[in-house]
């Protein structure tokens, strides 16, 4: 299988599906298309159907959209993606297509920034409200299923985790003053070595991208 990707520091989108693979150990190769780049133009097309990232590759089957690919990757592990128990399983898929449709405000206001810290930018009343939205969806989960283990639905990693990821490292990036809930939750994922790996790609980016020479 092969995920074409965008960019770590920026692409949120991209993220999802790869920390799921990641999790569900359903080995996998990287395309990596920087985003708005002549490269990315020129060869999007060639791999995407909508003209976006990501999109799994797996033989002849192409799987666009984050969501779809996820899903995609728990029929694969045989489930592993999602909750055993049918009710959490229920609120497991309710949170995660809310984030996938929802949070515009925080969105626009808080673009994900992987590898940055110390950004400073106020949030509006919207985006204040998605904010709050999300610590009640995190609490919710943590309250009812989080107690043998450090996720939403405790002990085991789930796609509701991946969604969530590029909020919290929005969160992260800008400074959030969450509830202890929602900051205990945001140290357990930043501390996910899978995560650490994409943070340390868009480290190695920002890096890169500082070495190439001024423009003149």
């Amino acid at each position: 299988m092969t995920l074409v990707i965008g960019d770590r520091q920026l692409s949120s989108w991209s993220l999802r599906p790869w920390l799921v693979l990641r999790h569900l150990g359903l080995p996998f190769s990287e395309l990596v298309l920087p985003l708005d780049t002549p490269r990315f133009h020129a060869e999007i097309d060639r791999w995407s159907p909508s003209g976006r990232v990501p999109v799994l590759l797996h033989g002849a089957q192409r799987v666009w959209d984050s969501l779809a690919i996820c899903e995609y990757a728990n029929e694969l592990a045989h489930g592993a993606g999602w909750p055993a128990d049918p009710a959490a399983r229920a609120l497991a898929r309710s949170v995660s297509a809310e984030m996938h449709a929802d949070f515009a405000a925080l969105r626009a206001l808080w673009p994900m920034q992987a590898a940055s810290r110390g950004l400073e930018v106020p949030l509006d009343s919207a985006a204040r409200t998605d904010v709050a939205r999300i610590e009640a969806i995190w609490s919710e989960c943590r309250a009812t299923y989080g107690g043998d283990g450090p996720w939403l639905f405790g002990a085991h990693y789930s796609i509701a985790d991946a969604m969530y990821a590029p909020v919290v490292l929005r969160f992260a990036s800008y400074g959030a003053t969450l509830s202890p809930t929602g900051t205990d939750y945001v140290v357990e994922v930043l501390a996910d070595a899978h995560l650490r790996d994409w943070i340390r790609g868009a480290e190695q980016e920002l890096a890169a991208r500082q070495a190439l020479p001024a423009a003149r």
